[in-house]
Formats: C-alpha cells, sequence, structure tokens
C-alpha cells in the first residue's frame, strides 16, 4: 500500500467541502447501506460519525438517535467548517485523526464511518483506537474501499509511466489482519463491487476532483502530463468501454465490529 500524505489529503478533502455533495452519489449509496448495517435494537448514548466530511449521515444519525449526543469527527477542518455553515446539526464537531483519537477510553457507543478509514495509513493504529474508545459491547460499522477500487484508471495509466496516479488502498487481508490484532468479540467484513458508468473520460475525473478524491499518494508525478502522455492514458482506457459507456470499479468493504 502506497505511503498517503496526511496534510494533503486534508487539504484536498477541505478544498472539495462545496463541491463535495453534487457529486457523491456512490459516496452517499454506500454510506445508506452502511446505515442500514445498523442493528434496530442498538441505543448508543455517544454516535461518532468518523470521517464525517460534509455532515450528510450526521444529519442521518441525528435523526436515527434523537437522543444520542453526535460527535461529527474529521481530519478535514475545510469539511467541518462546511458542515457546521450548511448543516443545522445538534452535533459537537471535531478535527482530528482517526489513528489518534481525542476521545476517552469506553466513552463511544458506537462508531459509524463511510468511506474514510482507507486514509489511514496505519491500521494497527486505527483499529487499535476504535477498541480503545469503544464502550463494552460498542460497535463499530465502516465502509472503505478495496485495493480494485478504479482498477481500470490504474491500469490505463501503466500503459503511459511508472508513476502513482490512482490511489491504493488496504486488501481484505490486511485489514482482517490488523483487525484479529485487537481482539474485538465479533468481526465480520462483507464485501462487495460497484461500477459506475460514463459516457466520457472527463466525467469521472472531473467526479473524483469534485470530491476530493483525486491522487493523494506520495510518489505521484509532480510534472505536468504533456498532450501526447494524456492522449495514450485516453486510448488506453478507451478499451474497457463497453455497451458505449466507460465503467469505473468500486471495491467497498464493510466491517463490523464490536468491543
Amino acid at each position: 500500500m502506497t505511503a498517503l500524505d496526511k496534510k494533503q489529503v486534508a487539504a484536498s478533502f477541505g478544498r472539495a467541502a462545496s463541491s463535495y455533495d453534487s457529486a457523491a452519489q456512490l459516496q452517499r449509496d454506500i454510506g445508506s447501506e452502511l446505515l442500514r448495517q445498523i442493528p434496530d435494537d442498538l441505543h448508543p448514548r455517544i454516535v461518532v460519525d468518523l470521517g464525517c466530511g460534509t455532515g450528510y449521515f450526521s444529519d442521518a444519525l441525528v435523526r436515527r438517535f434523537p437522543a444520542a449526543k453526535i460527535i461529527a469527527l474529521d481530519l478535514a477542518e475545510g469539511m467541518l467548517q462546511f458542515a457546521q455553515h450548511q448543516r443545522e446539526l445538534s452535533a459537537a464537531y471535531l478535527c482530528a485523526d482517526a489513528e489518534n483519537l481525542p476521545l476517552q477510553a469506553g466513552c463511544v457507543d458506537l462508531i459509524f464511518s463511510s468511506l474514510a478509514i482507507q486514509w489511514c495509513e496505519n491500521l494497527n493504529a486505527l483499529f487499535s483506537e476504535l477498541q480503545r474508545v469503544l464502550s463494552p459491547n460498542g460497535h463499530a460499522l465502516l465502509a472503505t474501499l478495496g485495493p480494485e477500487t478504479l482498477s481500470e484508471l490504474r491500469h490505463a495509466w501503466r500503459q503511459v509511466d511508472d508513476y502513482v496516479h490512482v490511489n491504493q488502498f488496504a486488501s481484505n487481508i490486511e485489514l482482517t489482519e490488523a483487525i484479529a490484532v485487537e481482539n474485538f468479540s465479533s468481526a465480520a467484513v462483507l464485501c462487495e463491487t460497484r461500477t459506475l458508468r460514463y459516457e466520457k473520460l472527463q466525467q469521472l475525473t472531473r467526479e473524483l476532483k469534485a470530491i476530493g478524491a483525486h491522487n493523494i499518494n506520495r510518489g505521484q508525478s509532480q510534472g505536468l502530463s504533456g498532450r501526447a502522455r494524456i492522449d495514450k492514458f485516453r486510448r488506453a482506457y478507451e478499451t474497457f468501454r463497453s455497451e458505449g459507456k466507460l465503467p469505473a470499479t468500486y471495491e467497498v468493504y464493510y466491517l463490523n465490529l464490536r468491543a
């Protein structure tokens, strides 16, 4: 897994705060599926929306658990500022890293995290922190992306050069091994593949930029992309066109952990 630049992650998503919701249909679909996986008999006192982004699901959690204290937590200060100004949420806002949570041990009954933990570099630190802050029998429901995400994009760039052009994410095995270290009382990982389809490649690249999820790995090319290189990249991606559309594959993992 290629190293991530955490400051660049925060800055990239912060800049995308105002455009995120308009381009994040996949993210809403995955988060909505994660919401459906919350047990009906759960009545948490404290809920953390880990990687809350614009607060879209913090809002849903407030409505789902009106008696609970909701903590909207994100690495990107720009996202938190947007959520505070654009949503009328009865939530506490916290700018923090999931690998080093400024929360007391055993105080959280439910951690909800949709498409955020793929930006964590140290999985052992992440799951150690989740285990630490969860109350006895507390739940963590997480959605994240796997290494086959945007495989078409990665393949097309490989025909052009050896730079890192596409974000790389932890595999099911890496996640499972990191989870096992923490001895959660129960842990389950479900996998699914979602495919988006576009008329033009530019629609995909613009969408990735709008949600702040364009390439933010270390090792990316720092130079400008020449026209010949871009044309070669586009031709390579065109080989995936099927029934008139260009596919973009997302590998999604749903994690259900209990302290």
